[in-house]
């Protein structure tokens, strides 16, 4: 095909698992490749029901994997990435074809070489990789919803001695088709041991995979509970960016280990490719193209079936990985430290509500020494604003971002800033700022540097402060007589997000702080308000079910709207809603309403 044996021993010894072959064996596996040319489209192997005789590897183009059951696509494989290999180590077929996406140019590789390669430590470590474990992981039929996670899992378990090798470990994990091994260790704990263990604490670290595995695993493992639902359990995944959970029964007996993909139908474990995506964008070209496809994917999750609850929860997670991807570009373009400020999210995406039409509210803490650099930090903002405008994720509409001067400032500043707004509320508009703020959330930077939030930690030092965030929480009264007049003529149109759901989250967000709660959920400052007695536990409940009720109504709505082309929003055409979802909308106003009436006639705090 017009590629020289030079260049094909080049691309290998530049690629994971044939970089550390010796060069002997490297002149073998040449000889035994071949170079083939594959037009876009077409199928380069069907892996079902078959054993391969051949592995693949992609010298240029690309390679998608897709499922056989529904043609989902599963894995996409780009220049140097490696498929076919996992039914040749298993024995037999899998449930996926690798067709070419592109016009391609794959090298044929030797299965038999191939196989001797991977009991090589860097063999080892490619077959622990994520890369492998996306090809095995088993693809549930739909999403899993609120199904508890115990009825996920497969009973059998790879569980190892503390005293066996990482190399013996490894193969275990090949022949089980699993990344993961569990150890138990003699207090009666679990440790785990990961394909990420692997990589950096064996290949990275240059140890010998002769090691005990005692030696490199994580301990404790992160585990859950059996009766945990899955929305819980993936978003616990999501935020903190593992990839296995061991379930437990109550009596901490070990009945499986969940990996991302259980929890996860095609649609939903696109969120996990995506975000792999944004990590590795190289610029902000490629960033804004792979940001394009995100409120896409969620819709696909939302109609494939995920509670509109979890899709806004992931939508967010997603959102805070582009924010920082385009910052981490930003800094890098403008040369200044990293080390010294913290990128603070406001609003629904801080409180993990996010909706396809959410924007982007921001603001900027700093070191005090660095004062003298305000200009160019906010000038960071700038462009990291102007990437993810690129990205569909448009800046706060009001101003909230961390380009203005009262957004961003010295962390010393900040914590002024906020006591006067607890002890002055009527002053520089501290009543909205103390509401934003409540919400910030820090997703990129150090913690520490989010110093308004010490000051909300003692809310009932400031009883003024809580009458007017009550007030301004109870000033905002839904429209139910008006509500009743449009739906008598069944025509006119309402506006979710203003005349429902901001009512719910103010008298939430009220709550919450009254509770010594800050940046939460608006359903988990609901709970919280209720433990405080400062609302009733039945009208905390009234309220989260209705605020569920109306994020469903609303992503129904913006789905459809993306569907249609159209920007997506929270003014709805009552016509539009089935009888069903007029009668819960406006029941759900009514109840609204009662429970402002309620809170406001109790007397706590006096208004």
């Amino acid at each position: 095909m017009g590629t020289a044996d030079g260049d094909v021993r080049a691309f290998l010894a530049e690629h994971t698992p044939f970089q550390s072959m010796p060069s002997e064996e490297l002149d073998r596996m040449v000889r035994g490749t071949r170079v083939e040319e594959f037009a876009a489209g077409t199928v380069v192997a069907d892996y079902t029901g078959r054993i391969p005789d051949d592995v693949w590897m992609v010298f240029d183009g690309q390679v998608t994997l897709h499922a056989s059951s529904d043609g989902a696509v599963i894995d996409t494989v780009g220049p140097g990435g490696v498929f076919g290999y996992t039914p040749m180590l298993v024995g037999g077929g899998m449930q996926f074809e690798a067709r070419t996406a592109l016009l391609s140019r794959l090298i044929r590789l030797p299965a038999g070489l191939v196989r001797s390669q991977f009991a090589s430590p860097a063999g080892l470590a490619f077959l622990a990789s994520s890369a492998w474990n996306a090809t095995t992981a088993p693809r549930p039929s739909g999403t899993s919803g609120g199904q508890p996670v115990g009825e996920l899992v497969d009973s059998e378990v790879l569980l190892v001695d503390p005293r066996t090798t990482v190399r013996e470990a490894v193969i275990q994990m090949a022949h089980r088709q699993v990344s993961y091994a569990l150890i138990r260790l003699p207090d009666g704990g679990l440790g785990i041991f990961t394909d990420r263990d692997l990589r950096t604490r064996i290949v990275a670290a240059g140890m010998p995979v002769d090691v005990e595995i005692s030696r490199v695993m994580s301990a404790p493992a992160r585990t859950v509970t059996a009766d945990l639902t899955s929305e819980t359990v993936l978003m616990e995944m999501l935020e903190s960016g593992v990839r296995h959970m061991p379930v437990l029964t109550g009596r901490g007996d070990v009945i499986g280990v969940l990996e991302d993909a259980h929890l996860l139908a095609a649609s939903t474990r696109q969120s996990f490719i995506l975000r792999r995506s944004i990590g590795s964008a190289a610029d902000a070209r490629e960033l804004q193209r792979v940001g394009h496809r995100v409120r896409g994917i969620a819709g696909e999750q939302f109609r494939n079936g995920t509670k509109a609850s979890a899709t806004s929860a992931m939508l967010s997670v997603v959102v805070d990985s582009l924010v920082r991807r385009a910052l981490e570009i930003a800094v890098v373009e403008s040369g200044v430290g990293s080390e010294d400020f913290a990128w603070l999210t406001l609003g629904s995406v801080a409180r993990r509500e996010a909706m396809p039409s959410s924007d982007v509210d921001s603001a900027l803490s700093w070191r005090d020494e660095l004062s003298s650099d305000a200009a160019e930090l906010r000038a960071i903002a700038q462009r990291t604003h102007d990437i993810l405008d690129g990205c569909g994720l448009p800046s706060d509409r009001n101003g909230a971002i961390a380009t203005k001067a009262g957004f961003s400032r010295p962390a010393s500043q900040w914590r002024t800033a906020a006591q006067g707004w607890l002890d002055h509320p009527l002053r520089d508009r501290g009543l909205m700022m103390s509401s934003l703020l409540i919400d910030a959330r820090v997703v990129w930077g150090d913690t520490a540097l989010h110093t308004a939030a010490a000051a909300y930690r003692r809310p009932r030092d400031h009883p003024e402060a809580l009458r007017l965030q009550l007030l301004d929480a109870l000033s905002g009264r839904v429209r139910t007589r008006s509500l009743r007049d449009v739906l008598a003529r069944r025509g006119g149109t309402f506006d979710l997000k203003s005349h429902a759901v901001t009512p719910i989250v103010n008298l939430a967000r009220w709550g919450g702080l009254t509770a010594g709660l800050t940046t939460a959920t608006t359903p988990a400052r609901l709970a919280a308000a209720a433990q405080a007695r400062v609302i009733s536990a039945q009208d905390a409940t009234t309220l989260s079910d209705v605020y569920l009720m109306l994020q469903r109504l609303r992503m129904t709505h913006q789905v459809e709207q993306l569907d249609a082309g159209h920007t997506p929003g929270d003014v709805i055409t009552m016509s539009e809603l089935s009888p069903l979802n007029r009668s819960l909308l406006n029941e759900g106003l009514r109840e609204i309403a009662a429970v402002q009436r309620r809170v406001r006639q109790s007397g706590f705090p006096p208004v």
